[in-house]
């Protein structure tokens, strides 16, 4: 799984602690908890601004996924027209 890129933004208060710390290894490997700690890297520890980055990386996965329904919605559309049967 490769690493999310939060959108840089200036550092704000308070900080979150690595769910594990060094020399500690975690038993299970759950995908929200990587992309957390992703996102905490990314931004120093600091809870708030990664919160934010993850919330407008998904609103902007969000709306591409959007455009590309509506997009295929239209072509889809543009294809039974195309291929509709003559009217006799």
């Amino acid at each position: 799984m490769s690493k999310p890129m939060p959108q840089t933004v200036e550092r704000s208060r308070g900080a979150f602690p690595p769910a594990a710390g060094p020399g500690q290894e975690r038993t299970e490997s759950c995908p929200v908890e990587e992309i957390a700690q992703a996102y905490l890297s990314d931004t120093q520890g600091d809870a708030g601004i990664a919160l934010r980055c993850a919330i407008s990386d998904a609103l902007s996965d969000l709306m591409e996924a959007e455009r590309r329904a509506r997009e295929n919605s239209r072509l889809i559309s543009r294809g039974f027209v195309r291929n509709a049967a003559p009217r006799w």
